[in-house]
Order: C-alpha cells, then sequence, then structure tokens
C-alpha cells in the first residue's frame, strides 16, 4: 500500500502544474505542444525505466538462484548498466533534436518583433510602432493570435531568463549579448511567464504576462498605445501636476507629456495593465498609492525610493492619474 499511495502521489503532482496557468504541460502554442510532448514521453520512459529497475532489484533480493546469478554476470552488467543507457540517451536526445528542429533554427522571417530587457527586477518592453517609432511598455505583453513573434531578449543588469511555459521553452537573458526566440499563441488567453534564473532578491516576484488578443484588437490596442494619454478630472489633473512637480518624471515615461525617464518602467499604459510590480500585484488606485509609499514592502528589492512625504490625499490623487492612463 505504501508503494501504491507513492505512486498515486506521483502521479498527481505530474497531472496538478496542466490545471495551472503557468505550466509547460498546458499548452498553447506550436513550440510549447513540442516541449509538451517531449516531457510526457520522458515522463512515460522513466516510468518504465523506473519499473525496470524495481523489477530487477527484486529479482536480486528475492528471485530464484538461477535469475539472481544471471543478473550478476559480467554480459548483464555491461548490457543494462552501460549499453542500454547509451542507446536509451542517444535515442532521447536524437529525437529531442528532430522534435525541436523549427525551435533550434527557423528561416522563416518573423511576422512580429518585440523587445524584451530583463533589469531587476521587472521586464522593459519595446513595440515596433506603426510609425517606426518604438512603443513602450513594461511587464505585460499583448500579441495577436496566430502571429508568430520574435522576441529580442537582452538584459540591462544580472543573467535573467525569459520563460511563458503555455507557449514555449526559456531563453536566457545574458549580459552583453542579444537571444532571439519565437513563440505563438494559437488561441486567445492569458499566459504567465517568469523569470527563470536567479537573478537577486526579488526573483521570485520577477513575473510577466502575455496577453494574447484577435488581430483587430490587437490592432487597435496599439493604435492606442501611440497616442498620448489625457488625464480628465480635477483629482487627475492634479495626480498629473503632482507626478511632475514631484520629480517623479526623472524615472518615468509618460508618451506625450514631460515625463521621459528611463531609469524606471513606462506608465503611459499603466492603468490599463491587469497587475503592478512585474505581474505580483493587482493593479488597482489602492496598491498603487500603496506602492507608491512603501514600494520595498510591496516588492522587495525594488530600486525605487519610498515617498512616504506624501500625504493620503497626494497618494490617492497621484494613483487616480497613474490609474487614468491606458
Amino acid at each position: 500500500m505504501t508503494l501504491l499511495r507513492s505512486l498515486v502521489i506521483c502521479v498527481g503532482l505530474l497531472i496538478l502544474p496542466a490545471c495551472q496557468r503557468q505550466s509547460a504541460l498546458a499548452p498553447a502554442g506550436e513550440e510549447a505542444e513540442r516541449v509538451a510532448l517531449l516531457s510526457w514521453i520522458l515522463f512515460a520512459g522513466a516510468a518504465v525505466i523506473f519499473a525496470i529497475v524495481l523489477a530487477a532489484l527484486w529479482l536480486a533480493i528475492a528471485g530464484p538462484e538461477q535469475l539472481r546469478s544471471r543478473l550478476r554476470a559480467e554480459g548483464a552488467i555491461r548490457f543494462w548498466g552501460i549499453a542500454f543507457p547509451t542507446l536509451t540517451l542517444a535515442t532521447l536526445l536524437g529525437y529531442g533534436l528532430w522534435l525541436m528542429r523549427e525551435t533550434i533554427a527557423s528561416p522563416r522571417p518573423a511576422e512580429m518583433r518585440v523587445e524584451v530587457t530583463g533589469e531587476q527586477f521587472w521586464w522593459r518592453i519595446a513595440y515596433d510602432g506603426r510609425a517606426g517609432k518604438p512603443v513602450a511598455e513594461a511587464n505585460e505583453i499583448r500579441i495577436p493570435v496566430g502571429v508568430e513573434v520574435e522576441f529580442v531578449l537582452r538584459t540591462a543588469d544580472v543573467i535573467h531568463s525569459f520563460w511563458v511555459p503555455s507557449l514555449g521553452g526559456k531563453l536566457d537573458m545574458i549580459p552583453g549579448r542579444t537571444n532571439r526566440m519565437r513563440l505563438k499563441a494559437q488561441r486567445a488567453g492569458i499566459y504567465r511567464g517568469q523569470c527563470a534564473e536567479y537573478c537577486g532578491t526579488a526573483h521570485a516576484q520577477m513575473s510577466l504576462e502575455i496577453v494574447a488578443m484577435p488581430q483587430p484588437e490587437f490592432d487597435a490596442w496599439l493604435a492606442a498605445a501611440e497616442r498620448p494619454p489625457g488625464p480628465d478630472g480635477t483629482v487627475v489633473e492634479r495626480g498629473a501636476a503632482l507626478f511632475h512637480s514631484s520629480g517623479c518624471d526623472a524615472c518615468h515615461a509618460v508618451r506625450g507629456t514631460q515625463a521621459a525617464g528611463t531609469i524606471g518602467p513606462d506608465l503611459s499604459r499603466i492603468g490599463g495593465r491587469r497587475f503592478l510590480a512585474a505581474a505580483t500585484l493587482p493593479n488597482t488606485a489602492e496598491n498603487i498609492a500603496r506602492f507608491i509609499a512603501e514600494p520595498a514592502a510591496v516588492k522587495p528589492g525594488s530600486l525605487m525610493p519610498p515617498f512616504a512625504i506624501f500625504s493620503g490625499e497626494e497618494r490617492q490623487a497621484l494613483a487616480a492619474y497613474l490609474a487614468s492612463l491606458k
């Protein structure tokens, strides 16, 4: 019963990730499907080999003497200890390379390009704008369904790793190098990603989301992203004035305004994002105000200084302004 219970737990642990939204076993893209297929083959192969080892172990302990003598013979050791593992690993390697051949080298030109720069501890995003001018975003990527997107991956500091399990494999972002990978979402949805290489204090809180949407919706979103946001309402206008007079624009940019900072994330469309702080905090006016007051308490390792100098009313006005930027 103990062995059966252990096997049930192991199978449950394998199946459970497929129920989560950040799982390589819940593919929504062509590359992710190949990764999932290879994963299931490895799981099945490992289970078969584990069963063979258990059977051989049982026979070596409690089997007939004739079988036990065969198991410890030199020929059996050479076959099961050298030839079988070599053949198995070589077959798996060859099949894996054949299965992932399109991922390793694709001669097709990409239909769309998105630049992603990893920073401690957030993601800087840039799209090719319609007028040839990059459109900056942060921590959330939007792509059209069914379009192969080339991600140009760089890092501004240490090694990071770009990984969206439901769409494809991971690729490291190495200082001084530009790496490229291609992903395509087969259906609309929200796919969560993560930095997959330890990069410092807040590594576990360096997440992102890819939002796949129909082409017309994406075109409308990108066109709107190129237009400068316009604050409306007394509280929002007060928050906008406070944003510029308090030096926030030295680190952050807001298209169409004097804010042109490049140290922190671009805030031009922050109000339209689902999460704050690299996909770790739901995007609400209350959480924006909380992050302004104590960023390091919300996200350890954040380089943004605390702004406890603002009164509660001033933080609410700032949060209202930022929430209006959509």
